[in-house]
């Protein structure tokens, strides 16, 4: 189900209405595409409720001073695993039940019409996927799955919420804040005596089956985005200031291309001094818009 209520725009920096002059021109750009690459990030979901790292003044690094959790350390710590589950145990509840916004439901239509060829998120959150979105590729993984560092045994986040609960029959905490990807503000003390479950098949490390800052996206669904947007004809960047270079590279592959690329987020992106277009709006406010 669709939430059909007004967005949220708790973690969306404030921006003008849509200029009616970029809209004609994005509508331009649209019309004269025939296989449209589009890649999203996390300012397609801040209308959702769900913050980002980097939106002015909203983003978790602009509210706090606290960083993701590395890849490396949390491999190597059974304290930064503890911390990292415990606080995304209480942040799960809130974080899977988020609906996609009218910017989701857009491109999924897009996809339905032949307009959008393929579709690449930054996002973890699957949103794209609960929208009805096909023909995607989740760039840095999903939330929703968990995997076996060990064994690479693979299940549903919702399940092993219910081991959680098993293990921590009378453990609780109250956050004091959200962050993005599902986790939450904790105390160390809070944590302290949270239990965290080994892979029931084998022991090993359980991880959530995502990219972590400090891992690398593999080697083959690289390639395979690659071969989408050789075969695109334009590519749109919705939400995203394609500061992380695992996207960044995606959109350098297409100027070199000479492929169209039009942009659409609030505030500057890696993008603006050689895109063809540029949008200052909300996507969930502007995408609805494009006929």
């Amino acid at each position: 189900s669709v939430s059909r209520a007004s967005p949220n725009l708790t973690f969306v920096p404030a921006c003008l209405p849509p200029n009616p002059a970029k809209v004609k021109e994005l509508q331009r750009f649209v019309s004269n595409s025939k296989r449209l690459f589009v890649m999203t990030g996390a300012g397609i979901s801040t209308e959702s409720g769900i913050p980002d790292y980097r939106s002015e003044g909203v983003g978790l690094y602009a509210r706090t001073d606290r960083r993701p959790v590395q890849h490396a350390e949390f491999v190597r710590s059974a304290s930064a695993r503890q911390r990292y589950w415990a606080r995304n145990f209480v942040g799960w509840p809130q974080f899977s039940s988020h609906q996609p916004n009218k910017a989701h439901l857009v491109l999924r239509d897009w996809e339905k019409l032949g307009k959008l060829h393929w579709l690449v998120t930054q996002n973890v959150d699957a949103l794209h996927t609960k929208a009805g979105s096909q023909r995607m590729t989740e760039l840095h993984g999903c939330t929703h799955r968990v995997f076996c560092l060990a064994c690479g045994d693979q299940i549903l986040r919702s399940e092993l919420q219910e081991h959680f609960e098993a293990l921590n029959p009378t453990w609780k905490a109250e956050a004091f804040g959200v962050a993005p990807d599902g986790d939450v503000f904790l105390t160390d003390e809070q944590v302290h005596n949270f239990q965290v479950p080994a892979c029931r098949k084998c022991g090993g490390i359980l991880k959530p089956d995502v990219t972590f800052f400090g891992d690398t996206v593999s080697r083959e669904k690289v390639r395979f985005v690659y071969q989408r947007l050789a075969e695109s004809d334009s590519m749109l960047v919705a939400g995203s200031s394609m500061q992380v270079y695992s996207g960044y590279r995606f959109a350098l592959a297409a100027r070199e291309k000479k492929l169209p690329i039009a942009v659409l987020n609030i505030g500057p992106t890696r993008l603006d001094h050689f895109a063809s277009l540029k949008l200052n709006s909300r996507c969930g406010e502007l995408l609805p818009l494009i006929v």
